[in-house]
């Protein structure tokens, strides 16, 4: 698979998935080899920006205890991988259309790509540029989910389900990403 496959899988459901889904990388391995490096790249950066930026970026970022807010973030990032896994499994199993743990686990390890990678913009000390990166990669996020579920699910083809299970699952993964942000502006 190169690299421009992969940015065509937040627009279609036939390039890629299935390519993805035929490696038959187990959950352990999408851990180990995608989660877990690009996980580490939200901590880093926000740790790097918390501690050059400081003040300059928003009034009491410098003053923040940056080396426990982002190893919890961390943490935080792998826990909700395995969380978001099931919860795609269970909430497609619960409807119209079916999915195994293998594919469940492949879509929550890809989903959050782009959530992650816009942590390079904290390289800016721009707020508003950081905000609108966020934003951005969400709904690439959101895409992703919903064609990995269109690419991925054995039966179904219709779209309002896969729609619907996407808002379900992204209300869900909001919600978590919420928690994440909570847990950065708390400490």
């Amino acid at each position: 698979m190169n690299v421009a496959t992969i940015f065509f899988l937040p627009f279609r459901r036939s390039v890629g998935w299935k390519e993805l889904q035929q490696r038959g990388w187990s959950i352990p391995a999408l851990a180990w080899l995608v989660v877990l490096p690009m996980s580490l790249l939200p901590p880093i950066m926000l740790y790097y920006a918390g501690t050059h930026y400081g003040d300059a970026f928003m009034a009491g970022f410098g003053d923040r205890q940056w080396r426990f807010i982002t190893t919890i973030l961390f943490l935080a990032e792998l826990l909700t991988f395995f969380v978001m896994g099931w919860l795609i499994h269970s909430v497609v199993n619960s409807g119209e259309m079916s999915i195994n743990y293998h594919d469940a686990y492949l879509i929550a390890a890809m989903a959050p790509l782009p959530l992650w990678s816009s942590s390079l913009v904290l390289l800016i000390p721009s707020l508003l540029i950081n905000a609108l990166a966020a934003l951005v990669a969400m709904a690439l996020s959101c895409s992703l989910i919903y064609h990995g579920l269109q690419g991925l699910c054995q039966r179904g083809e219709n779209d309002i389900v896969a729609m619907s299970t996407t808002y379900t699952v992204m209300a869900a993964g909001v919600m978590a990403w919420g928690v994440l942000m909570a847990i950065v502006w708390a400490y």
